[in-house]
């Protein structure tokens, strides 16, 4: 009998989603490994600066050890995932702020006065800047771009889009030397050494091309955001079943208004957000002093055993870089706690306790979530599956019998690729650079602008890959202001959704290698695109 109706396709929650990919994990890794897949790479020795080879294999996840090391390593997974601390410290600051209304009050007094265009760029250039600390923009920026759309009466999944799209789509590049041009410059160099053993990469290599990457990045996102991404997701409405079982919107009001009526008398507004002003001042002076060194009880935050302050400051054992997630939450606590005070919205510690614990409420399925999500990483690792992928790229790379603007481009669409499956710049990079360092030395293109490339690549993918870890804060938060509980954003709609970003922000990043390699502008203080 012919069909009426087409049939619904299945559509599963994003936590099953992964549990699906753990199994395809599983099952992949049982095969691969009967097949007996292997690859050998060069690493380069950091005593010695000289390659040494490897020889990695396929994991076999479905072996006695395979199944022992997921059942006793689960746990550890999952309280080590560097996302679940970020998240929930930096979450924690932010609803202090919103409980006491310092959030709300600030987005009514300062920021609704601006143009809501000129809103999402100030997201999207903050998100891009934050990479100078690691991934910080990820954990902050995405719940307070959902806040700022929603405060000002747009659809806050934009706003989530947002923050993530500026985070990922430009995590490699900021308007100052950062903890990557830390980490990457080291290998780096020894790459460069493997041609030219006096070769040095000063921190400062890449300083000229960044800005200009950050505002034209930014532009492009706003310009996405608005045209695309806000007309699509539409308004922000709410769907419900009446006697009938008919769907009917329910948009939402306009939550500026709201907060106008929750503040009722403008005078304890004015003095809370005096108390908070004068609050933040002291906690900024206070974190400042810490950073600075050679002051009496001054520099606790920093690495003192570097001589370079930019080391000190962004090093591996740096405390502020370590530390920094924890001092912004502080920073939201006592601002949103000051401002509390003056204003008089909160009674006592029990009613700010209360306030603060049911804004974090929404949080028990995006717990869920990152819990399987930290499994499916974790085991995709353990496989070698990801390291095997980069590893034959990489050699793939090395075989092509092309030069100039031609090996560039091929380059960045293999770091792209690869990227996908370890989206971990230093994992990368210590297997990449030994590699395309040297090769590109030889076709007379500077060590800092292979540099440069990497970080253009890894970038125009970050957005679209399961395997990021903070992809499960972007995903989740999507459902969580997601009013249509009927269907949630799975994966594939997280992806699709970032996927305007991509096309566009992609050709911005080529945009500007090609520019910068044709031209031969300065990467940096003396420091071309060409040797």
């Amino acid at each position: 009998m012919a069909r009426t109706k087409k049939q619904k396709k299945i559509k599963l929650h994003p936590l099953t989603e992964f549990i699906v990919l753990i199994a395809v994990v599983i099952v992949l890794s049982a095969i691969l490994s009967l097949l007996n897949i292997s690859v050998t790479y060069n690493t380069i020795n950091t005593q010695t600066n000289k390659l040494e080879q490897t020889i990695i294999t396929v994991t076999n996840m479905l072996s006695y050890d395979g199944v022992k090391n997921m059942i006793s390593n689960a746990a550890t997974n999952f309280i080590s995932f560097t996302t679940l601390s970020t998240l929930i410290i930096t979450l924690i600051g932010i609803k202090v702020s919103e409980a006491t209304g310092l959030i709300q009050s600030f987005m009514k007094r300062r920021l609704s006065k601006f143009n809501p265009k000129f809103i999402t760029f100030l997201i999207m250039i903050l998100a891009i800047f934050s990479s100078i600390i690691n991934e910080v923009g990820y954990a902050l920026l995405i719940p307070l771009g959902a806040l700022l759309f929603l405060f000002n009466g747009r659809n806050p999944l934009a706003g989530v889009a947002t923050a993530f799209a500026g985070v990922a789509f430009g995590y490699s590049i900021s308007f100052f030397v950062g903890s990557i041009d830390i980490n990457l410059i080291p290998y780096t160099m020894k790459a460069a050494r493997l041609i030219d053993e006096t070769f040095y990469v000063r921190m400062t290599s890449n300083l000229y091309i960044m800005f200009p990457t950050c505002i034209l990045l930014a532009l492009v996102g706003t310009i996405i955001t608005e045209k695309i991404i806000v007309k699509k997701l539409g308004r922000y409405v709410s769907k419900k079943h009446d006697e009938l079982g008919k769907t009917k919107e329910i948009e939402y009001l306009d939550l500026q208004y709201e907060e106008q009526k929750k503040i009722k008398e403008e005078e304890r507004e004015k003095k809370g957000s005096k108390y908070a002003k004068i609050s933040a001042v002291i906690v900024v002076l206070i974190f400042l002093y810490m950073i600075v060194p050679g002051l009496p009880l001054s520099g606790m935050l920093l690495d003192l055993n570097e001589t370079a302050y930019v080391d000190q400051l962004f090093g591996e054992n740096s405390y502020f870089q370590d530390g920094f997630t924890y001092m912004l939450a502080l920073f939201f606590i006592i601002t949103g706690i000051a401002y509390g005070i003056g204003a008089k919205t909160i009674k006592n510690d029990k009613d700010l306790i209360e306030k603060t614990s049911e804004g974090l409420s929404s949080l028990g399925m995006l717990l869920l979530m990152i819990f399987f999500a930290s499994q499916f990483i974790s085991i995709f690792k353990e496989t070698n599956i990801p390291t095997i992928i980069v590893v034959a790229l990489t050699n793939f790379l090395k075989m092509l019998p092309l030069s100039g603007l031609a090996l560039l481009i091929i380059s960045i669409v293999i770091i792209a690729i690869a990227n996908i499956f370890m989206p971990t710049s230093m994992s990368k990079w210590t297997i990449i650079s030994p590699v395309m360092v040297p090769m590109l030395m030889q076709l007379n293109i500077s060590p800092q602008f292979s540099q440069f490339i990497f970080r253009a690549a890894e970038s125009m993918t970050n957005g679209i890959t399961p395997l990021l870890a903070y992809f499960i804060v972007y995903l989740g938060y999507l459902n969580i202001y997601n009013k249509d509980k009927e269907k949630s954003f799975g994966i594939r709609d997280g992806i699709k959704l970032m996927m305007p970003y991509f096309i566009w922000m992609t050709l911005a990043w080529i945009l500007i290698i090609i520019s910068w390699y044709l031209i031969g502008l300065p990467l940096g203080p003396k420091v071309y695109p060409t040797l």
